[in-house]
């Protein structure tokens, strides 16, 4: 083409490329944490005692050990895509001694409505019984789908796949000889989950949110090998005075089926100061089947296991007062004052076997001595609900927040000793 003899080249479009999506770091953690980075079930630990006499009427009583996390250290890194449709995360924990390490890697994807997540969950737990240590490798596989109806209601579906192999470590020529145990785990779990909380500041909300969830499992290498789980999780945060609130909560859980797992209520999670203690004394059902145990709490004024089932509910409820932001006239520049908060607990619950906590197949009522040729049975006259409460302090340093608290107990109507907990975490 010719212009005033000019000569203008033609206009050619650019050459169409694929846009690749890139992506980069969205966040990096490392901290010193107290937990367990999946809070699944783990496997029940309890064995037949050797050292008592004492039984249930079933057979003879377990001494349970609920295996806390202890120290480690935890590393987390993310990336995202530019539109943020794509989300790619790892973590790991180190253990002290590196054995009981964890490792989770996820996958997210964000594009269109119904939002999906692809998550690998690899868990080493070592379990100290009487006579013997066994090294549980839990491997897990889940498949999440969340479909948000409007920006504070949703629902969630997740299918899973878990593979057991427990492992008696050569202490003596008994346990090198014992084969290794295998199990494959298929589920399901449905949550409805709903939040309208606002956050007026760290742990301190307006609004209510809730969680309702059933789960079904099923052992595939063996036959009618199954648990059902169902329970709810209710939080309530009313404001009374700018941001002095008062929180309640209410959570409930059953578990049925072939196989069922155990709750131990007491004490606090992500307890790491003193030692997290498990009440030996309180004998646990072994006509159950348990696969599975975990924790029931915050039920402050006891150790782990002050009540065990295979059901449980507990209330708790907070007076929560941030002392110096309270009656600061302006924003304040300290993290740990703007953090700082007083508060006064009281917590209530049990946890049971049989339809109700006073029915008779609760085995926290019904004890068996036997002394040959004698067979004894006790009946005992236990309140199967505990309450505690107390006082705390609240507030984030080094950028963790920490919960320190002062509890007493009241069991059968007696008062217990005074139990000191710290612990991390936000919220009950």
């Amino acid at each position: 083409m010719k212009s005033n003899g000019i000569k203008i080249p033609l206009f050619s479009l650019p050459k169409q490329q694929n846009a690749d999506v890139e992506y980069s770091i969205d966040k990096f953690v490392s901290q010193i944490d107290f937990n367990f980075l999946n809070l699944t079930y783990q496997p029940f630990t309890g064995v037949p005692s050797t050292a008592s006499s004492i039984s249930t009427t079933a057979s003879p009583i377990s001494l349970g050990n609920f295996i806390n996390s202890g120290f480690n250290l935890f590393f987390n890194l993310g990336v995202v895509d530019l539109f943020e449709d794509y989300r790619i995360s790892g973590g790991i924990k180190l253990s002290p001694t590196l054995v009981d390490n964890e490792y989770v890697v996820s996958f997210r994807n964000y594009k269109k409505r119904l939002d999906k997540e692809i998550l690998f969950h690899r868990q080493t737990i070592d379990d100290d019984e009487e006579n013997s240590i066994i090294r549980h490798r839990l491997n897990g596989l889940y498949y999440i789908l969340t479909w948000p109806f409007n920006p504070v209601l949703c629902i969630k579906g997740t299918a899973s796949y878990r593979y057991e192999r427990s492992i008696y470590l050569g202490t003596d020529i008994t346990n090198l000889q014992t084969p290794d145990l295998t199990a494959n785990w298929g589920g399901l779990k449905g949550e409805l989950i709903f939040d309208n909380t606002r956050e007026r500041g760290i742990n301190i909300y307006y609004g209510t949110r809730f969680k309702i969830f059933g789960e079904y499992y099923n052992q595939i290498d063996k036959t009618n090998q199954n648990m059902i789980v169902l329970g709810c999780d209710f939080r309530h945060y009313q404001k009374i005075h700018r941001t002095f609130i008062w929180a309640t909560r209410f959570a409930a859980s059953t578990s049925q089926g072939n196989n069922k797992l155990i709750y131990y209520m007491g004490g606090v999670d992500n307890w790491f100061l003193p030692t997290p203690k498990f009440n030996t004394d309180i004998s646990i059902a072994q006509n159950q089947n348990y696969a599975y145990q975990t924790l029931a709490t915050p039920m402050r004024g006891f150790t782990q296991n002050i009540r065990n089932g295979n059901n449980f509910a507990v209330i708790n409820t907070e007076l929560r007062f941030p002392l110096f932001k309270y009656f600061a006239a302006k924003p304040l520049r300290s993290d740990f004052l703007n953090s700082f908060q007083v508060i006064a607990f009281n917590d209530i619950g049990t946890a049971w076997n049989g339809p109700s906590p006073y029915s008779d197949a609760n085995a926290l009522y019904t004890q068996t001595i036997q002394q040959t040729p004698f067979k004894i049975t006790i009946t005992n006259q236990k309140e199967p609900i505990v309450d505690g409460f107390g006082f705390g302090l609240r507030s984030r340093l080094l950028g963790y927040f920490v919960k320190a608290d002062m509890a007493w107990g009241l069991e059968d109507g007696i008062f217990t000793s005074a139990i000191f907990y710290l612990s991390l975490g936000l919220d009950f």
